[in-house]
Order: structure tokens, then sequence, then C-alpha cells
């Protein structure tokens, strides 16, 4: 059973270590859908292809990687929603301060098999045009 402490622990590692600690509770059969209209928009149905795809080709256009930070947790049952902030800036040196919400589903093993990820897609498309 998750909690919301569990919860927080598990994205706190999104601050330190955008490939490890948090991916490792990632399914390799996730899946994992980017809301929005930008290039990394879409459904992917691995972590792999997220990581290869999507996480990766955006943290090389950030100094330093995806870093994101917990503002709040929501929980029902196997459902958490945690709203995230970006805390990163382009490569260019524009700040890279983006709201998220990822609505994540987790098994009965604690390992999130699906996710539903919201941001603003305006300035991703930003930062991918410019960096």
């Amino acid at each position: 059973m998750i909690s919301r402490q569990g919860v927080r622990r598990l994205f706190a590692k999104q601050q330190t270590d955008n490939t490890g600690g948090f991916f490792e509770r990632v399914r390799d059969d996730v899946h994992w859908e980017v809301m929005g209209s930008h290039p990394y928009a879409g459904t992917y149905t691995s972590k792999s292809a997220l990581l290869e795809k999507a996480v990766r080709p955006l943290a090389r256009k950030l100094n330093e990687g995806i870093v994101l930070s917990v503002e709040e947790v929501y929980l029902d049952g196997s459902v958490a929603v945690i709203e995230l902030r970006a805390l990163s800036s382009a490569k260019n040196g524009m700040p890279y301060t983006n709201t998220y919400c990822w609505v994540c589903t987790f098994d009965e093993d604690g390992m999130i098999s699906r996710v539903r990820a919201y941001l603003d897609s305006a300035l991703l498309a930003q930062v991918i045009d410019q960096n």
C-alpha cells in the first residue's frame, strides 16, 4: 500500500537522480502518457522508450537535467496525484520552471504501472526550439 510520505520520498529522488532511484520504481512495461502538443507528447508503453524518447532528450537541453520538486500529493487507494515544479534552467540560460501534474497508478508491489503527465506544453516547446 502506498502512502503520502512514501510517494514524497520516491519523488524526492527526482531532485537528485533522473535515471536511477525514481525509475527503479517504474515498471519496465509502464503505460506513460505525456499530454500536450509538443515533440515529447504521446504514449510510451515501456520505461526504456520513455527514457530514450522523452526524458533523456529533455534532460540534455537543461543544465541540471530534469529536477522536479514535489508541491503536493493527493492519494486515493492505489492512485497518487502529484503536483510538481521543475527547478531547472535551459542550456541558453532560460529558467525552466514548468509545472507538472502526474496521475500515477501503483501496482500491488508498489511499482508505478501507469502515468498520465500534464505540463505546460508551450514552455516545453520553447525550451526544445531554443536549445
